[in-house]
């Protein structure tokens, strides 16, 4: 018996939000998929979504592989105070490293809030692609985004891309999990 060929991604769009709202359903399956979490979770993260589409700055990238399934999606927007993630970062940037350098970060950046890729479809630069596309229309100083801390494919992406450390072994309110916060100036190179 011959294995089944391995899908790949065949084009990248940009997404509005009432596109994604149409398209939420598979785009939280993916990010389930791509993250190992439960089946409930999607339905505890749509309104999230949902909330982060009216944000200023909000921009989002799908890939979508050759059967036209989604196997990738990023999306982010304008980082600003009073968002919950801000005041948790700025927090622990503060504390950690000064409130000069919470400055320096956070005073213009875009928040690079959601990156995930279909696991079928990982290690053939689709979450590259998806970061340049996203980041190529941010009119911001600073991009930030957290990840889980450990060795993966995400922080060899985000390194590979330029991403520094902001604040490393953080834990976010209800998280019991280490995440780092990592950062770069834009444009990208």
């Amino acid at each position: 018996m011959t294995a089944a060929p391995t899908p790949r991604v065949a084009r990248f769009a940009e997404l509005s939000a009432d596109q994604l709202r149409g398209g939420l359903r598979e785009a939280l399956a993916l990010y389930v998929t791509a993250m190992d979490y439960p089946k409930g979770t999607a339905e505890q993260r749509a309104p999230m979504w949902l909330a982060h589409m009216l944000r200023a700055g909000w921009r989002c990238v799908a890939a979508y592989d050759d059967d036209g399934a989604m196997a990738g999606i990023a999306y982010g927007y304008r980082g600003a105070p009073g968002q919950w993630w801000h005041e948790q970062v700025r927090r622990g940037v503060t504390e950690r490293r000064g409130p000069d350098v919470a400055d320096a970060w956070m005073a213009d950046y875009f928040e690079l809030t959601e990156l995930h890729v279909r696991p079928d479809t990982q290690g053939r630069g689709t979450g590259a692609e998806l970061v340049r596309l996203l980041l190529s229309g941010a009119a911001n100083r600073n991009v930030l985004l957290s990840t889980p801390e450990g060795p993966s494919r995400a922080w060899r992406l985000y390194r590979r891309l330029g991403f520094d450390d902001v604040l490393r072994e953080y834990q976010f309110a209800g998280d019991p999990r280490p995440f780092g916060v990592l950062g770069r100036s834009l444009p990208l190179d």
